[in-house]
This record gives structure tokens, C-alpha cells and sequence, in this order.
């Protein structure tokens, strides 16, 4: 994990016009100094029309900015692509956060301008460790959600079954379960048809 895509927003305008990093003694640990330092390679950006750009090449994104704006700007870069997310807490954002804490932000860890070579590079290998663990959860989440919404289709037309066949759960079931076969289609598809084609059958009455 070497390549850093650095948000920071909170740069001196004069040091935004110009395009170069400030000195330690002109602007004290900024993220983007203090990781060069350490070695990393660091992409700065402080507009999300750089984001598309710049994303695909990162290991990792820092983002420098007051945390009621970490939530937007984490959205915007997973939708890109998925990369651990860290919050840079520095004296400025943190003053600029205190009305925030409760927020929930995606970051995976948090990063400080006093951190030595050693501490940065573990809090982002544990971030790295909290990012999978988030997509594994993520997905987790969304394969549930998609057997839910099957259960509802399914239940549905169950429903509907029983009601115009006049038979049982149990047998509206099986009807569902043997239709799939003969048609070769998941169970769902199934009844995703007949719902639909009852609810317009029923908006035509």
C-alpha cells in the first residue's frame, strides 16, 4: 500500500494557487507532506471532478476535510471504487467536527498529524483489514436483502395462488416450485410473473 489519494480541502488558498506543498515550518504536518516523507506517493485533490480520474491508481484515500463532509466524499469514491478510507484528524478538522461525532462516517481509521513512519503505515494496514471486513459485510447485507425481497415475491404469489386455485400454502408452493422447472427459471422469476399479471389483471376490472 503505497499510492495515496490525499482530499484536502482545507489548504491555505496560497498554497492552492500554486500547486506545491507547503514546508513543515509554513504549514505544520499536512497529510500530503508528512506522507511523502514517509515515502508514500501522493495524489492530491480537493474537487470531485478530479476523483474519476485519479481513483483507479490509489491504495488508499485520506480524506482531510471536517467529518459532516467525510460522508459525501466517501460515497463519491465508492461508487468508483472500493478503497480503505481514512480520516485525517488534525487540529484544524477536528475543531471543524465537534458537532459531527455522532455522524456516521465510512472511514476505516484515523490518521494524525504526530504519527511517526511506523504508526501510519499499521493504522493503514488495519484500515486496509476494517475496509474488507466492511465489503464483506456490505455484501453480506445485500445478498440478504435480495432473499428478503425473493420471500416477498414468493410469498405473494403463494397468495394469489391460493386465492384463485383454492388450494393450500403448501400446495401453491409446489406449483411455484414445479413451474420453475418446467420453465427453467428461478423460483423468484416465477412469481414475479404471476404478481404482475394479476395486479394488471385486477387494474383492468
Amino acid at each position: 500500500m503505497r499510492s495515496m489519494l490525499v482530499v484536502d480541502n482545507l489548504r491555505d488558498p496560497a498554497f492552492k494557487a500554486s500547486g506545491k506543498l507547503p514546508s513543515r515550518g509554513a504549514a505544520g504536518h499536512t497529510p500530503q507532506y508528512l506522507l511523502e516523507e514517509y515515502g508514500y506517493q501522493v495524489t492530491l485533490l480537493d474537487r470531485d471532478e478530479q476523483t474519476a480520474k485519479y481513483i483507479d491508481g490509489a491504495d488508499a484515500v485520506i480524506l482531510h476535510v471536517p467529518l459532516n463532509e467525510v460522508k459525501t466524499w466517501g460515497t463519491k469514491l465508492l461508487k468508483r471504487k472500493r478503497v480503505p478510507i481514512m480520516w485525517w484528524c488534525s487540529s484544524t478538522t477536528a475543531s471543524l467536527s465537534a458537532a459531527f461525532c455522532e455522524d456516521d462516517a465510512p472511514v476505516d481509521g484515523i490518521l494524525t498529524p504526530s504519527m511517526s513512519a511506523q504508526e501510519l503505515h499499521w493504522a493503514l494496514q488495519f484500515g486496509s483489514k476494517q475496509c474488507m471486513e466492511r465489503q464483506q459485510w456490505y455484501n453480506e447485507r445485500k445478498q440478504l436483502e435480495s432473499r428478503l425481497e425473493e420471500r416477498k415475491w414468493i410469498d405473494m404469489a403463494k397468495g394469489i395462488l391460493c386465492k384463485i386455485k383454492n388450494i393450500s400454502e403448501a400446495e401453491a408452493y409446489e406449483f411455484l416450485r414445479k413451474q420453475a422447472m418446467n420453465e427453467r427459471k428461478r423460483m423468484v422469476d416465477v412469481a414475479t410473473s404471476i404478481v404482475k399479471v394479476y395486479q394488471i389483471l385486477q387494474d383492468q376490472k
